[in-house]
């Protein structure tokens, strides 16, 4: 199947055998399989201190021989830990145990849980086919909430010279002659302040995905649109199922260039 190439002026210039990637059957429970497997593999293992809440001196006294200040039965008080050696007022006080104030978490996570989840490596290969074909799907990228102007066809293909664009203003003016730039303002507008303390580590504000640009070489036209609101590049060899379908949700808006089609097409060890 062939398709249209664009310039960066939006304009039709001549037209380019797809890779058979873009053929292949769109399966959306294997691709979010891949993507769980894909995020479970970046989460690092946690847990408490063992000994975090009991690193004192209470203990639990239920003899009757002791005298009436040690004892811990038969004296009008619960029957829990309770410090000793300690001074004044604090000498006698529950400690050591879940529900108390300084007390150990009742149940923590264990650094023994499995966080990852596996797949196959073949599957994980086809999830990312699959992934591939759905961006050229118009019903699914635009079920995903993106922007696609009436009468576009998919996937949309624009020339390698694009990959050159390393200003920000160079690559808006390029995304609106191509159409696109559309979905990056919907993404702007929906920028929000982030719930709870992740504003107070670096992640203040919300943003969505918006147009994925797959390129042979990455290093200029990444500088270019690194500023632009859920926007990402990425090499051609370097994409994955995570990236191509976000939130598991498969048919990203995705702007290939002329040289990621031909470096797909020459597989794996041409790149």
């Amino acid at each position: 199947m062939k398709v249209e190439v664009f310039s960066i002026e939006g304009k039709a210039t001549g037209s380019i055998e797809l890779p058979k990637e873009f053929s292949a059957k769109v399966d959306t429970e294997l691709i979010k399989r891949a993507v769980l497997a894909i995020q479970s593999a970046g989460v690092q293992a946690k847990a408490p201190y063992l000994m975090a809440g009991r690193n004192n001196t209470s203990v639990y006294v239920g003899s009757r021989s002791k005298p009436t200040v040690w004892r811990g039965i038969n004296v009008e008080k619960a029957r829990k830990p309770r410090l000793k050696n300690r001074r004044f007022l604090i000498a006698g006080q529950v400690a050591g145990i879940p529900g108390v104030v300084g007390g150990p978490r009742a149940h923590p996570p264990k650094i023994e849980k499995v966080w990852g989840e596996k797949i196959n490596a073949k599957e994980k290969r086809k999830a990312t086919v699959s992934a591939i074909a759905a961006t050229a799907k118009p019903e699914l990228v635009k079920a995903r909430g993106h922007i696609v102007p009436e009468g576009m066809k998919l996937p949309l293909v624009v020339e390698t010279k694009f990959e050159g664009l390393a200003k920000s203003s160079e690559v808006v003016e390029a995304l609106g002659k191509l159409g696109i730039y559309a979905d990056v303002e919907r993404v702007k507008a929906k920028r929000t302040i982030r719930a709870g303390k992740g504003k107070k580590r670096g992640r203040v504000h919300r943003t969505g995905k918006s147009v994925l640009i797959v390129a042979a070489d990455s290093s200029k036209i990444f500088l270019g649109a690194r500023n632009l609101s859920g926007v990402e590049v990425v090499r051609a060899r370097d994409i994955n199922a995570e990236i191509l379908a976000p939130g598991a949700l498969c048919g990203r808006l995705t702007l290939w260039t002329e040289g990621a089609l031909k470096a797909m097409a020459a597989g794996p060890k041409a790149n």
